[in-house]
C-alpha cells in the first residue's frame, strides 16, 4: 500500500500568533464522512472530525512555527517550515505528500502542490481541520491571556472589531509585528 499524507496550514493570513500545519495519512480501511475545507465546517462539527480522524488515522502530526520564525523568515516561508515539521513528525513516513496551495516544503520524499487541495482531497481536509482546530484552541488561550483584542471570536485575523481593539490598545506581546497593519499602528504610535 502506497503511503500518502496530505498537508495544510492555518493562521498564514492572521495578524497574530503562530502558523499551525498538520500532516494526515488517513486509513482507508476506517473512512471518514464529511471531510472538506476546514473554513466550510460549522466549529462544533470540526471539532467532533478533528477527534475522529485522530482515532481513525494511521498518523497524524500538528506542528508550529513561531512568532520569531514568522518575522525572521516571513509568515509564508514560516508556514513552509511548520508544514515540514509536520510531516517529519508522523509516526509512519508516507511514500508521497500532497499539499494545499501552490508552495511544497522542502522534503525528502515526493511532494505535489495542489490548488484548493484541502476541498477536493480528503487527506488534505483532514490535515486541515486538525490544523484548524489545534489553532483555534491556542486562540482562545490566547484570548485569556488578552481578552481585550478578542481572540477566540476573529482568531487573529483583522476584522472590523480587532482593527478597533489594535487601535485602543496597541498590539500586544502575540501580534506579528511585520505584519503592515500591525507595523502601521507600532509606527503611528510612535513604536520602533
Amino acid at each position: 500500500m502506497i503511503l500518502v499524507a496530505g498537508a495544510d496550514e492555518v493562521g498564514l493570513g492572521s495578524a497574530a500568533y503562530y502558523v499551525y500545519s498538520a500532516a494526515v495519512i488517513l486509513n482507508p480501511e476506517r473512512p471518514i464522512e464529511g471531510l472538506k475545507d476546514s473554513k466550510k465546517i460549522l466549529p462544533k462539527r470540526r471539532q467532533s472530525l478533528s477527534e475522529e480522524i485522530k482515532e481513525k488515522a494511521l498518523a497524524w502530526s500538528v506542528a508550529t512555527a513561531d512568532l520569531e520564525e514568522i518575522e525572521a523568515l516571513n509568515v509564508r516561508n514560516a508556514a513552509l517550515l511548520a508544514m515540514k515539521r509536520a510531516v517529519e513528525g508522523l509516526s509512519i513516513r508516507p511514500d508521497a505528500v500532497l499539499v494545499d496551495g501552490t508552495l511544497v516544503p522542502d522534503l525528502s520524499i515526493p511532494a505535489q502542490a495542489i490548488i484548493k487541495g484541502d476541498e477536493t482531497v480528503d487527506c488534505i481536509s483532514a490535515a486541515s481541520i486538525i490544523a484548524k482546530v489545534a489553532r483555534d484552541e491556542a486562540m482562545i488561550e490566547c484570548h485569556h491571556l488578552y481578552p481585550q483584542y478578542g481572540f477566540n471570536a476573529h482568531k487573529g485575523y483583522m476584522t472590523a472589531t480587532h482593527l478597533a481593539a489594535l487601535l485602543e490598545h496597541g498590539p500586544c506581546p502575540i501580534h506579528r509585528r511585520t505584519y503592515a497593519p500591525i507595523r502601521k499602528i507600532i509606527e503611528e504610535r510612535g513604536g520602533g
